[in-house]
């Protein structure tokens, strides 16, 4: 099982990067889809959403999530799906969820990366806390 799921806090940039430049030795892929989800300073009962505080129930969530992984290289054919989420605080603007599909052609990594995203969304038990003031949270709503 993958035990390096989970992230603290924000994803950075440069472990995104070495993700993908890790593939360049691949040479039987032809194509990559990443999504990458940011916080978003939405705005609850007119205050700005300053960041989310990520919690879950991780022996469950990493046991799903290795579902899911098995289930979408199997039904799209990838070569590689690579599924990393953040737990902790994360501010807004910064990236907490990042999904890497890669195959032979881009048909696959396209119908698997949204459908990766979709079934962590509605089957992973991660929650947040959208933080509108040092003290001041709302239970996050997933849309």
């Amino acid at each position: 099982m993958n035990s390096k799921i989970f992230i603290q806090g924000a994803i950075p940039g440069e472990f995104i990067a070495t993700s993908i430049a890790k593939h360049q030795r691949k040479t039987t892929i032809g194509a990559h889809n990443i999504f990458l989800g940011q916080v978003r300073a939405d705005q609850i009962e007119g205050r700005e959403v300053i960041g989310i505080d990520y919690e879950t129930y991780q022996d469950m969530a990493e046991r799903i999530i290795q579902e899911i992984r098995e289930y979408a290289i199997q039904k799209y054919q990838l070569t590689c799906l690579h599924i990393f989420h953040s737990i902790g605080k994360v501010r807004t603007g910064e990236i907490c969820f990042f999904v890497m599909a890669s195959s032979k052609s881009r048909a696959q990594v396209y119908a698997a990366t949204e459908d990766v995203v979709d079934k962590v969304k509605e089957g992973v038990p991660i929650f947040g806390k959208e933080w509108v003031g040092e003290e001041d949270y709302y239970w996050k709503q997933n849309i």
